[in-house]
């Protein structure tokens, strides 16, 4: 016994407060803020500042930009609907975009 208390009873009373401390550790660590894993609400750029994507096309409204989308996936490219600073945009790939004009011009 050391000073009236059991050593069984001390040892399983540390080693439940340890537990706990971890866990408000890990749960601050976790819950801490600026580390979200909910995304943040895109933010609207310049035409050109969408990385590997270029606009091929400039519709009027998301309706119209749709339908040249789907226009586009129907013959397997690859195209992206995004809202920019300048208005809808539907964007390709640089490698791509030869293809796109000549679709959507046709």
């Amino acid at each position: 016994m050391l000073g009236g208390i059991d050593n069984g009873l001390f040892f399983k009373s540390f080693a439940g407060f340890v537990i706990v401390a971890v866990f408000a550790l890990f749960s601050r660590w976790a819950f801490s803020s600026g580390k979200s894993l909910v995304a943040r609400p895109s933010k609207r750029g310049k035409a050109d500042e969408y990385g590997l994507l270029v606009p091929v096309a400039s519709p009027t409204n998301f309706i119209e930009g749709e339908i040249l989308r789907q226009k586009l996936i129907a013959v397997g490219i690859k195209a992206n609907l995004t809202q920019t600073l300048d208005g809808p945009r539907l964007m390709v790939f640089k490698r791509d975009i030869r293809v796109a004009r000549a679709v959507l011009d046709s």
